[in-house]
């Protein structure tokens, strides 16, 4: 069998691809001996990874791979901290890079001025590839003043440019890359995740007492100035004032940087928002399960392919995405693409109220995003396809499954229910009682107006056709 490193976080590494690689390596160990490299002193969480892997510290990979050479050495590289041993280890021995996040400045800017205390560092590497301008967002960025500007400025050419093979889950980064690094050989694999199971939420929404039928939106990952937030705030203002008893979930943590509390308090919507925290594995697909409408929002966008959206379609929920980078390669019969412009509030509450008031359409869309995921996301497909790629570029002989898949990835069942339930942000003026009369009362006045939701849900389906 070939030979493997696998460079990567995992978990206690809190990240979300070191839960994609304790997913997906099970998968690819079917083909391939497999040798893990994590970063020195981190003990795994998971007891599989010891029991079917050999595990080895990322400072021994030069040494292990110059002693007895690997066949390929995998580098997963992403936009955060967790990567500071990953990044240093491509540079001393160059191997096939998986790129999970285009935009690699804010990783960058940590690595010259955490990791490597080098802050001329960071500004030189700008210069080098932005010129003037990105001297000068450098040193925006290093007085704390995060500019958007970034987004434009990827700052990845020091991974693209030692990368024998980029391996991307999405065109869109492969197409960003060969413009950036033309000479880099690219290939797409498709994001794998397991299939969550449908369960019935009727007793997990029974935790939240949200009141007599409430209508559940939830968004899923950590919360930042990019996810759209104040667009779904005002969806929620929308429903309400319509008499629909909406709640908005927001499940993970929230950015220091990112001001949610006064967004609430400016929309109006203290007693229907509500925040979890990070959640764990069980609790994360139990939120899912109890979700009527899903949203996975983000502009800019760092070029990543969401693991989380791809749950969520798993799951077969009725999910939002902003039209944007990859998000367009979701076929738009799966998700419901919510343009960039001025259209994006009205665009979304249509859709809000499609879901609500029409079941079988959003059963239609579930059912489809889950063959989507079946047909061409799950694990077992996505570590066929590295091995192909793999195989292609170094001149393997075809590679074939030579054992069962190491050990079971099942998702958590949600049937035990939620663990950590989610805390109003502010706390509410209002009981859900409350609300529903005077929700109902407001109905009879001032309704939803029924020629626009028209007219708007006649638009989205234009542009999904």
């Amino acid at each position: 069998m070939r030979r493997i490193a696998y460079c990567s976080p995992i978990n206690p590494v809190h990240s979300g691809i070191s839960d994609y690689s304790e997913e997906l390596l099970p998968y690819m160990a079917q083909y391939v001996d497999i040798t893990l490299y994590i970063d020195d002193g981190v003990v795994p969480a998971n007891p599989f990874l010891a029991t079917h892997l050999t595990i080895r510290p990322l400072s021994a990979l030069a040494h292990d791979h110059e002693q007895h050479p690997y066949d390929a050495v995998l580098y997963h590289m992403g936009n955060s901290p967790a990567h500071f041993g990953i990044y240093d280890a491509a540079q001393r021995t160059p191997g096939v890079v998986v790129l999970h996040d285009l935009v690699l400045h804010h990783f960058m800017l940590q690595y010259h001025a955490v990791h490597r205390h080098d802050i001329d560092g960071y500004r030189a590497l700008a210069a080098k590839y932005y010129g003037e301008n990105g001297t000068h967002i450098a040193d925006r960025m290093l007085q704390g003043i995060f500019d958007d500007a970034v987004f434009d400025m990827p700052l990845c050419q020091p991974v693209l440019n030692s990368a024998q093979l980029l391996i991307s889950h999405s065109q869109y980064v492969v197409d960003h890359s060969a413009r950036i690094a033309p000479a880099t050989a690219a290939a797409v694999v498709p994001m794998g995740v397991p299939v969550l199971p449908q369960t019935d939420a009727t007793a997990l929404r029974a935790q939240f007492d949200f009141g007599p039928d409430p209508f559940v939106i939830a968004s899923f990952g950590h919360v930042n100035p990019y996810k759209r937030v104040e667009q779904v705030l005002r969806v929620v203002r929308n429903l309400r004032r319509a008499g629909v008893n909406a709640h908005y979930i927001i499940v993970g943590s929230v950015s220091p940087n990112f001001a949610l509390a006064a967004l609430v308090r400016r929309t109006g919507t203290a007693e229907c928002v509500h925040v979890t925290g990070y959640v764990s594995a069980q609790d994360f697909g139990a939120y899912v399960a109890a979700a009527d409408l899903c949203i996975n929002l983000r502009h800019p966008t760092a070029g990543e392919t969401s693991a989380s959206l791809l749950r969520l379609l798993a799951a077969g929920k009725p999910t939002a995405i902003s039209a944007s980078g990859s998000f367009l390669e979701i076929p738009t019969d799966c998700a419901m693409h919510i343009p960039l412009d001025n259209s994006e509030t009205d665009m979304l509450t249509a859709c809000a109220f499609l879901v609500h008031q029409h079941p079988a359409f959003a059963k239609t869309i579930g059912a489809q995003a889950r063959a989507l995921v079946e047909r061409t996301h799950t694990l077992s497909h996505s570590a066929a396809r590295y091995m192909q790629v793999l195989a292609r570029h170094y001149g393997w002989e075809e590679q074939t499954i030579q054992r069962p898949v190491l050990w079971d990835v099942v998702p958590v069942s949600a049937e035990n229910g939620i663990s950590r339930l989610p805390q109003p942000v502010l706390v509410p003026t209002s009981t859900p009682s409350a609300f529903a009369a005077a929700a109902a009362a407001h109905a009879k006045t001032t309704p939803w107006a029924e020629s626009s939701l028209r007219n708007t849900i006649a638009t989205l389906f234009r542009k999904n056709s």
